[in-house]
């Protein structure tokens, strides 16, 4: 097949918890990780020469080799030249509805996309670990959002430990859509502010993966305990990222207010979102919120936990 294309998911984040420095000057995370059905459609076709053209309306979204998508098929190019000069260069064509910016891993899950087609388009055989390897080449999201689900993260978040699948757990989010956090300056920041406390030796930063792989939250996930993994969310990165950006800290406020499982700040931010029991009550929580903050730069969707990663799109 000389074109496909596929569906690529959003991801958040259950919990994130940073345990201090790697030789790579990267941070040594533990995460829980969920894909969920907010997804941007990534559309490959073969163009018949030596070049990558990326394509996107959004015109935040990059089109030269600054755009996660490209590199992706640069990479892929390196490392299969011979099939490269067999089955020549692509067209991306990028339909965004991930927002960007967001901490939702948008560029990265593009960039999964990019791999998963090229391997599928190249006819190359490869094993799912085998692209989640290209991919840790990329960034530190991108492994998880080739394979998807939900996860345990450890390493710089490349390390997965696959946990049973939470599907059909629904949720709100909320971004505004003019703001946007760095993730450098979040890490770099709270490096700063709480590097003292980091740990330190390997048998440390060991021994506390395996206390969150054996934790509250594993086993709330373990049970499908949707309460208990409400009251569980977890994310460092809040400790930096409130206190500077009083809008992002006002979201989760006025979230708590409104009564939902529990809510969260995702990544490095700054989108927010809540926990809903059912699929009604996320819709009415989106009212709730949209009632209570009738800002028009604040975007807001529903949306459901999937158990997979990278998918091929239905016709």
């Amino acid at each position: 097949m000389r074109s496909y294309s596929l569906l690529a998911p959003a991801k958040i984040n259950l919990y994130l918890e940073i345990l201090g420095d790697r030789p790579d000057g990267y941070h040594e995370l533990v995460m829980v990780m969920q894909s969920i059905d907010l997804a941007d459609r990534v559309e490959l076709w073969a163009n018949g020469t030596d070049q990558f053209r990326v394509h996107c309306e959004h015109e935040q979204v990059p089109a030269d080799q600054s755009n996660l998508a490209y590199r992706a098929a640069e990479l892929m190019s390196q490392q299969f030249p011979e099939e490269f000069a067999r089955y020549g260069g692509i067209d991306i064509t990028i339909h965004k509805q991930i927002p960007v910016g967001a901490g939702l891993a948008g560029g990265s899950t593009n960039a999964a996309a990019v791999l998963v087609g090229l391997e599928m388009m190249w006819e190359l055989g490869l094993t799912q670990i085998e692209i989640q390897e290209l991919g840790s080449l990329l960034g530190s999201d991108v492994p998880f959002c080739i394979v998807g689900g939900t996860a345990l993260a450890t390493g710089r978040g490349e390390k997965l430990d696959g946990l049973p699948d939470l599907e059909n757990m629904h949720l709100v989010l909320a971004k505004y859509r003019s703001l946007s956090v760095s993730t450098p300056w979040a890490y770099k920041t709270y490096r700063q502010q709480f590097g003292a406390s980091y740990l330190c030796q390997p048998g440390d930063l060991e021994c506390r993966h395996q206390q969150v792989h054996s934790g509250p939250m594993i086993h709330a996930i373990a049970h499908r305990d949707e309460n208990q993994i409400g009251k569980l969310l977890y994310n460092d990165l809040e400790k930096v990222v409130l206190p500077e950006y009083p809008q992002v800290a006002n979201l989760r406020q006025v979230f708590q207010q409104l009564g939902t499982l529990g809510t969260l700040m995702s990544g490095s931010g700054p989108t927010v979102f809540a926990l809903a029991a059912s699929q009604e009550q996320a819709q009415q929580l989106l009212a709730q919120v949209r009632a209570t903050i009738p800002d028009p730069d604040l975007e807001l969707w529903t949306a459901k936990f999937i158990p997979a990663g990278i998918q091929i799109a239905k016709p």
